[in-house]
């Protein structure tokens, strides 16, 4: 098998195998838990920002926060090989510009529990993409856990999804920036494993932000002030999109993109918590039966691979 550098320098968007292809580590899991916690609480923010924020404006806030995080943090500005330089950009269209874009488009036309159901379909794709650029499918072990987690996501889902109404273009939009999500988990591997996350998130991002500019000052006109909304894009910005993603990175890096999605399978599970803890809301039983269904799948997925 070629070298993570070696498959960097190719043409065309390649993905690696995990360099831990064993049980998740505590390490492994711990990275886990920071994405579905930081990710999780992303749905809380983005409903605060959207009280007198345009969609485009939270996209441009997130992101530009998200960049200046990362900058803080010397090893960001690492340098890379300018034949990466390609790939990195491609990276942040496809894991930033294009999904943050996409998803609050989608929910002028579908609800957020329709949304969160079609991001849950991430894993799958992560799988698919693996077995288009690896040439090979992952383990059956690993089938079977994100086969399960999905299972589980529209259990959690299903009482709200019985009560809302869908647009087949709005879907379409989320559907979408879900297959770039799971292409990217898939090309961050590679980068990763070469650079560490920091200098090839950083990057990225900046990408991001050149590409997102037209989208949030056209927002601008469509917004109004509120300390509220302001403050709500701080954690958004700085934990949603610039540390959620390195850590996204770093994951994916260590065991591959697959494998390192079923995070996504979580963030449910996470929003339930806050909505339960916070907001006084009640959990439908079968949406519990989902939860155990979830976590089923995510240990099995998180075993050896094979």
């Amino acid at each position: 098998m070629a070298s993570p550098g070696t498959r960097a320098r190719s043409p065309m968007p390649a993905t690696a195998s995990g360099t831990n292809v064993q049980a998740y580590t505590a390490n492994d899991w711990g990275l886990l838990a920071a994405i579905a916690l930081i990710w999780g609480s992303s749905f809380l923010f983005i409903e605060i920002g959207l009280e007198t924020f345009a969609p485009g404006v939270i996209t441009l806030a997130r992101v530009v926060l998200g960049t200046a995080a990362l900058a803080v943090f010397s090893r960001a500005r690492a340098p890379v090989d300018r034949e990466d330089f390609g790939r990195i950009a491609l990276l942040g269209a496809l894991w930033v510009a294009i999904p943050f874009t996409l998803f609050p488009l989608a929910q002028v036309w579908i609800s957020s529990s329709v949304s969160g159901m079609i991001n849950g379909a991430m894993p799958i794709f992560a799988v698919a993409w693996a077995a288009i650029l690896l040439r090979r499918l992952p383990g059956s072990r690993q089938l079977v856990g994100i086969g399960l987690g999905f299972i589980g996501i529209v259990a959690v889902f299903l009482p709200e999804l019985e009560g809302s109404s869908s647009n087949a273009f709005g879907a379409s939009l989320a559907l979408l920036a879900v297959v770039f999500y799971g292409l990217s988990a898939n090309l961050a591997v590679p980068l990763q494993q070469k650079y560490g996350a920091l200098p090839v998130i950083f990057r990225a991002q900046l990408v991001a932000t050149l590409l997102v500019l037209p989208f949030g000052l056209f927002g601008l006109s469509e917004s109004t002030w509120s300390l509220r909304s302001a403050l709500a894009m701080i954690p958004l910005g700085v934990l949603g999109t610039g540390v959620a993603l390195v850590v996204m990175a770093t994951l994916a890096g260590r065991v591959g993109g697959p494998r390192a999605s079923i995070a996504i399978y979580f963030l449910p599970l996470v929003a339930i918590v806050l909505g339960v803890a916070l907001l006084d809301e009640s959990v439908a039983r079968i949406a519990l039966v989902g939860v155990a269904i979830i976590l089923a799948g995510a240990w099995i997925a998180s075993r050896r691979e094979g």
